[in-house]
């Protein structure tokens, strides 16, 4: 399970004060002012977040004792005394702690321990023990897994396992989670209205965290996931149901000229290349919205290269001509640039001024970019979250248009929108959305889709070879540079120990290989450095780019015609299918590598198999597990703890349901607060943390 709807990242090390601490009740459940700081640091700054801090997984000590004759590897947990004194035998590097245990049957087993020479001094002659093994047939002995002292009591099988620093022990924690159920249990909030909790049988929320904690069985854990996905769900969807209830009433608080055709389609003349069916089509979309009484609030996705990002460069343009300001929002400095630098060469010879307002931006030109934005000399700012900020005032907002959506929250829009007078709203989606989901899951927005491709179907070939197979990745990469393109190389880590795991060591490899000709990225780097880096890719000073996932979007290399992935099945589909978006952008012929020594991987040979976007979306979601939900917000989805959009599908749908009768409801308007307010602090810690 991810915790990061329960974790807050503190931004100051001076909020760990004393009277932080008496203040929030940390010190009711431990006396240890280290154990303290450590819980704040991980962002575990009162009781409740201490709580709401779940298990990922639970280790089954249900006593097991296969029947004779015993198969190899079979799985023991069994209770019993030990009989002899531990030994501790050495061999070469490692060392091996052998033991009798008799079971409380009365069967004597010889066990093997490897690595565990601290056994001799716990395990005493005469000391019962629950121990976890498996059968070596070979040997004839039981090979220790893991063990608890004396006898598992039933209803406490299931042991939680949680997600924590290696300086809080998970035996410290699980008794601080008994210590903070004692004594807080009371201040957990009930959201499900009590009618919908029992049409769907679900557990009040203080047995559902008790349950999650202290599971009697399997079945306790499940009744207790089904309350929380379904609180959850309906959270999020009571948010859409009040973006959908203020987007629709709200009007343009003053009147605002009409949209220039004749302007924007002497503009649309004037460029190099025409436009898709599809891209006049959502344009059209686009500009009927702008040009209606009631606010645009629509949502722009398509396939990696339908060319989301003219579409949306031309909806600025026709908001200038009814001289109106544009604020383009994206999630990191690295893509907030690539739009600045694209919008310059677009609008070059026109009127148009543009400005960018990021982090890095030094102060000087920040304070610039302001005072031309309160004046109303900016046309067009692009930027990250710094365009909402306080101290950012716009003179006519009235087009906000976000990048990669699902990094921001629903209130995070809000908060842009504020900015002005009631701004249309264009959001866009680098990653298709599979279609089932769409209207629950972006029940607010209308939707625009793009299809075509600008050069026509693009031209990228998909092979799964072996890390190992050297030669055929170098006859790819020379085979690239001599006709003067450009290669990604990806690796999944920044550091690693083993070859071709980290940015760091692939890029020495290649660096060797081809001196000179390589750079690298990672998101550690400073943004100076990541700056250097792109613009020696950009201007052709290094031919081979090495980095992490942060490629993903942000960089439009025409003439990059490689992409080489290391470890491919630890990317999500959609995360692979963005990648290899990276390449084939000049509608030249393209070549993605995944490499895998799982060669017969089924997820990998859906890549090499299509490149649709839409059938990839559907069939990342198939393939994704309730414990890999933080892949699904990398796929463009909105981030879920305990829902998986694909699987959960249903309690969605009934989830929606409930939250329109709630939000319409004259009898609950408490519960309808309530889940209100909880949406609200979901996205104050979760949303661009």
């Amino acid at each position: 399970m991810n915790n990061g709807f329960f974790r807050q990242r503190l931004k100051e090390e001076d909020e760990i004060r004393p009277s932080k601490l008496k203040k929030e009740g940390l010190e009711k459940l431990t006396k240890s002012r280290p154990l303290q700081d450590k819980l704040i640091k991980y962002g575990l700054t009162t009781p409740l977040k201490v709580l709401f801090h779940f298990p990922y997984n639970y280790e089954n000590w249900t006593p097991l004792k296969p029947t004779p004759p015993y198969r190899e590897r079979q799985r023991f947990i069994i209770f019993g005394t030990i009989k002899s004194q531990p030994k501790v035998v050495r061999f070469f590097k490692k060392t091996m702690t052998r033991f009798s245990f008799l079971e409380e049957k009365g069967e004597l087993f010889q066990v093997e321990a490897w690595g565990r020479e601290f056994l001799n001094k716990i395990f005493e002659i005469g000391s019962q023990w629950t121990l976890e093994a498996h059968y070596d047939a070979k040997r004839h002995c039981l090979v220790l897994l893991n063990f608890q002292k004396g006898r598992i009591q039933e209803g406490e099988y299931l042991k939680p396992l949680y997600h924590l620093p290696n300086e809080i022990p998970n035996a410290i924690f699980s008794r601080l989670i008994k210590r903070a159920f004692s004594l807080y249990q009371e201040e957990i909030p009930e959201l499900i209205p009590e009618e919908y909790r029992l049409k769907y049988r679900l557990y009040p929320k203080v047995k559902a965290v008790e349950a999650l904690h202290f599971p009697k069985n399997g079945k306790d854990i499940h009744q207790a996931l089904r309350t929380l996905k379904y609180e959850e769900g309906l959270i999020y969807e009571m948010q859409i149901a009040e973006a959908k209830k203020k987007s629709s009433n709200l009007r343009r608080s003053r009147s605002m000229d009409k949209v220039d055709l004749e302007a924007v389609e002497k503009f649309i003349s004037s460029l190099p290349y025409g436009l898709t069916d599809d891209q006049r089509k959502t344009l059209k979309e686009i500009i009927d919205d702008m040009d209606a009484s009631y606010l645009m609030y629509r949502l722009l996705q398509g396939d990696v290269g339908t060319g989301k990002t003219l579409v949306a460069s031309l909806a600025s343009y026709a908001n200038y001509t009814r001289h109106g300001q544009t604020a383009i929002l994206a999630p990191t400095d690295t893509l907030a640039r690539q739009h600045y630098e694209n919008l310059e060469k677009l609008f070059k010879g026109t009127p148009l001024n543009i400005g960018l307002l990021t982090g890095s931006v030094d102060n000087e030109s920040r304070q610039a970019i302001k005072q031309d934005l309160s004046d109303g000399t900016l046309d067009i700012v692009v930027g990250t979250h710094a365009l909402f900020s306080k101290d950012v005032i716009y003179s006519q907002l009235s087009l906000a248009i976000i990048d990669e959506q699902h990094k921001f929250g629903v209130n995070q829009r809000s908060r842009l929108l504020g900015k002005g007078e009631h701004a249309d709203l264009l959001l866009m989606s680098a990653t298709p959305i599979p279609r089932t989901l769409t209207q629950t899951l972006f029940g607010d927005l209308a939707i625009s889709t793009l299809h075509e491709f600008p050069q026509g179907k693009r031209d990228v070939k998909t092979l799964i070879l072996s890390p190992e197979d050297e030669k055929e990745i170098f006859k790819y990469i020379n085979q690239c540079l001599k006709s003067n393109g450009k290669a990604y190389i990806v690796a999944p880590r920044i550091e690693g120990d083993d070859n071709y795991q980290s940015v760091k060591k692939v890029y020495e490899f290649y660096d060797l290989a081809f001196p000179g000709k390589v750079s690298f990225m990672h998101g550690k780097m400073s943004n100076d450095e990541l700056l250097k880096a792109r613009e020696s890719f950009l201007k052709g000073h290094s031919s081979i780019l090495v980095a992490t996932s942060l490629i993903e979007v942000g960089l439009d290399v025409k003439e990059a015609s490689l992409m080489i992935i290391y470890e491919a099945n630890h990317f999500s589909l959609s995360s692979l299918h963005q990648l290899r978006g990276r390449i084939g952008r000049g509608g030249q012929e393209a070549t993605c590598l995944l490499l895998s020594p799982h060669e017969d991987s089924e997820k990998l040979k859906v890549m090499v198999e299509t490149n649709d976007g839409f059938e990839i979306a559907e069939a990342d979601l198939k393939m994704r597990g309730p414990g890999e939900l933080l892949g699904i917000r990398q796929a463009g989805l909105p981030s879920f703890n305990f829902v998986n959009p694909l699987d959960d599908f249903r309690l969605l749908e009934c989830a929606r349901d409930d939250a329109e009768k709630i939000y319409n409801s004259s009898t609950l308007r408490n519960e309808k607060e309530e889940l209100l307010k909880a949406g609200h602090d979901f996205e104050a810690e979760h949303v661009l943390s």
